[in-house]
């Protein structure tokens, strides 16, 4: 039997790299995926690529950052499944990295701290009540090596990480003794999501104002991990597929580190 079998999830940013590598991994362990996004072209192809694992998919076009129109996407997604046992935010935007203190406008540095964080505090107040009212659930934010790294650059991408991480584990206890449980992940670049994300363009600018080629760029990324790589798409997702599952009924409250070890626990 499949480890999700008969479960709801619903992903947020269900179009980007890692939304769409966990609907992969969801759906194939027998999960009804709900993908919701900005995107409609992107909502569908990664719903494609589910269904093709024999999982039921269903999309639709929500903004992550508003509170009204979430509530309400939850609300049909219970009307339609019952439930809801996985939640997922995945949503991820471009931001300012590799700069200097002096070269960062306030505005700058707070985007990636107001955005990731009103996102995640939105989907999961909406996700929450029904989770709460069953009894279960499992709710999955998603961090950066930011939170635990530091160095000249990093001080927008820093606080978003560190506040996002911060907000998982008190979240965890408020929902704990209502048997949800929060999971925050943290991954490191992959490669096989710079062609789907953001992320292609953002660590391009900072290659560029380095003067190193991008390749070369994310070659000294890899050369700092302990493994001599990234981690990819289908590693995460598989970890995201097992702690959403029963396996894992006592992971709450961690932060899963993911980097193929750029940080050391």
């Amino acid at each position: 039997m499949s480890v999700l079998e008969g479960k709801v999830a619903v992903i947020h940013g269900g179009g980007g790299s890692i939304g769409a590598a966990a609907a992969r991994a969801f759906a194939r362990e027998g999960t009804r995926v709900f993908l919701a996004g900005r995107s409609l072209p992107r909502l569908e192809a990664a719903a494609s690529a589910a269904r093709s694992f024999g999982g039921t998919v269903e999309i639709a076009v929500v903004d992550a950052m508003d509170q009204v129109a979430v509530d309400r996407h939850v609300d049909e997604v219970t009307d339609a499944a019952g439930r809801i046992d996985i939640a997922l935010n995945a949503v991820g935007f471009d931001h300012v990295q590799g700069r200097a203190i002096a070269d960062t406008s306030l505005a700058e540095y707070l985007h990636p701290v107001t955005g990731y964080l009103q996102t995640n505090f939105v989907t999961a107040k909406a996700v929450a009540r029904p989770m709460i009212a069953q009894g279960s659930g499992v709710i999955f934010t998603v961090s950066t090596p930011g939170a635990r790294l530091t160095g000249r650059g990093l001080i927008g991408n820093a606080a978003q990480s560190a506040g996002l991480e911060g907000f998982s584990r008190a979240l965890a206890g408020e929902l704990g003794p209502a048997g949800v449980r929060v999971v925050c992940v943290r991954p490191h670049a992959m490669r096989d999501a710079l062609d789907t994300s953001y992320t292609r363009q953002m660590f391009g600018r900072i290659a560029d104002a380095s003067g190193i080629d991008f390749d070369e760029w994310m070659d000294g990324l890899a050369g700092m991990t302990l493994l001599g790589r990234l981690p990819t798409l289908d590693e995460v997702a598989e970890f995201l597929a097992f702690a959403a599952s029963d396996r894992a009924g006592s992971m709450t409250g961690v932060i899963s580190n993911l980097t193929a070890g750029a940080l050391v626990d």
